[in-house]
């Protein structure tokens, strides 16, 4: 079955409040659903979300793609989806709708046939548990949501850090009085320097805090000192922001800079996200799967993948929750951390 048409349309959402990373404060966001239609009627949605100051993308420039994707895929059969892949591959600045649009490939295809997108991954799970985040805050603040988020039956909780280092600890010790049964994923998003990245880690290890993944401690870039964190750290440390291709990945593993990749769709696409699963399994290096600003069609994507290849040992799913969203999209039941398809 040939593919008809490609659209993209501009949705803008308001975050419940601001969220704040150490790269920035965001309060609201703007993503771009891709609706792929075939010649017998069927639809394929998918969605782009970015950050500009991870990914550099911005709306503008990933609505230009739209002439390119159509040229590259219209009149061709959804079938022949792994030749439709390969030419997306040029999307590489883009790499977000790269996987809003494989993803919509993917969508149709999975109609026509009768299965649902978690089964063409592989059909490993049904059912996942995410953790919930919370952004840098006052402690106060930083307690009171970590409080809800327990007593919401949460049992991983990621805080954002790499603002201010005092404050950042005091923050992360605390919130573990608070949720005594919970483990933590850590996430500096690139705030600290290689020395203070270990010393944080020393400090949160002697206060007992069990922290399962330590997320992109140091400078995207800085491959060496995230090595040297690696093995001078009590935690295992995770690549975020250090990897968008299966390229930069493999680069990694290589250096055995990491114990944990954060693979994310919004910049990998889902092509080299399979890439990636594939050559951390070979190389014993753990996963993570994460989001930037989806709503709940986007995380659905990102469901559907994690649940479908059963690869990741942490699920970082949350964005839609933070998004003041009027309608449910995504093709899944949420309670609380437990995400059933």
């Amino acid at each position: 079955m040939k593919i008809k048409s490609v659209k993209f349309e501009k949705i803008y959402y308001r975050y419940f409040e601001p969220f704040t990373i150490s790269l920035g404060t965001h309060e609201d966001q703007e993503n771009i659903e891709v609706r792929l239609e075939l010649e017998d009627g069927t639809v394929g949605l998918g969605e782009a979300s970015t950050l500009f100051v991870i990914s550099g993308e911005t709306v503008e420039i990933m609505m230009q793609a739209e002439k390119t994707v159509r040229e590259m895929i219209v009149g061709e059969d959804v079938e022949s989806y792994g030749k439709l892949f390969s030419r997306l591959q040029q999307l590489r600045a883009t790499p977000a709708i790269k996987a809003a649009v494989e993803f919509a490939i993917i969508d149709a295809f999975c109609k026509r046939i009768g299965i649902r997108p978690y089964q063409f991954f592989g059909g490993a799970k049904d059912h996942i548990e995410t953790d919930l985040t919370v952004g840098i805050m006052d402690l106060e603040k930083t307690l009171k949501k970590v409080k809800k988020i327990y007593e919401d039956g949460f049992r991983v909780i990621k805080i954002k850090v790499g603002k201010n280092f005092k404050e950042d600890v005091e923050r992360v010790v605390e919130s573990k009085k608070i949720a005594p049964e919970a483990a933590f994923v850590v996430d500096a998003n690139q705030g600290f320097t290689p020395k203070e990245a270990i010393e944080f880690a020393n400090i949160l290890h002697s206060e007992r805090v069990e922290v399962v993944v330590y997320e992109q401690p140091v400078n995207r870039y800085n491959i060496e000192g995230l090595k040297l964190v690696r093995f001078n750290s009590p935690y295992p440390v995770a690549a975020d922001e250090s990897v968008f291709t299966k390229y930069d990945a493999l680069r990694l593993i290589k250096e055995e800079a990491v114990d944990f990749i954060n693979i994310k769709l919004m910049k990998s696409g889902v092509s080299d996200a399979l890439a990636i699963v594939h050559l951390a399994q070979s190389a014993g290096v753990q996963l993570m799967i994460g989001c930037m600003g989806e709503s709940s069609l986007g995380i659905n994507q990102s469901i559907h993948f994690a649940a479908g290849t059963g690869a990741f040992a942490y699920h970082d799913l949350d964005a839609h929750l933070s998004l003041d969203e009027k309608t449910f999209r995504g093709d899944f039941r949420q309670e609380g951390p437990h995400i059933y398809l």
